[in-house]
């Protein structure tokens, strides 16, 4: 899986799930993000090879985003997402396992919205992702 989230309302702009998690299917997300949401300044990753890979820093340069990668071994230098993915797991995968693929899918679309919409957070004193984001192509 891969969710892009912006990084001042932890609104998740795009995600997707896959089999595998190679380059060319992450260029696919990030270039749909893009798309349906306009090219932020900067974008900032983990140092996983399909991230490192030419295709994926080609089409982050290629849009004028700034590349942005952790240290390795620093999960906190990403701690918007690695907060989103614990929420994923804990409120939603670990309480709701799928069977198959199209159920994981569908749940994972259902906790979407409830994450982008519904879902309150402290920090945005205490507005939904969705309240607080502003598109970059705004």
């Amino acid at each position: 899986m891969m969710a892009v989230i912006d990084v001042h309302s932890r609104y998740i702009v795009h995600w997707s799930i896959s089999n595998t998690m190679d380059a060319t299917w992450c260029t696919r997300v990030i270039r749909e993000a893009f798309e349906l949401c306009g090219a932020p300044d900067i974008v900032n990753t983990d140092q996983g090879s399909q991230y490192t890979a030419y295709e994926f820093q080609e089409a982050l340069s290629g849009n004028g985003v700034q590349i942005s990668m952790d240290g390795k071994g620093r999960a906190l230098d990403n701690i918007y997402i690695e907060r989103f993915w614990r929420s994923l797991k804990y409120e939603h995968v670990y309480l709701k396992p799928a069977m198959e693929g199209l159920e994981l899918y569908h749940g994972l679309q259902v906790y979407m919205d409830f994450y982008n919409t519904g879902r309150r957070h402290e920090s945005l004193d205490y507005k939904t992702p969705q309240e607080s984001y502003t598109p970059a192509a705004a």
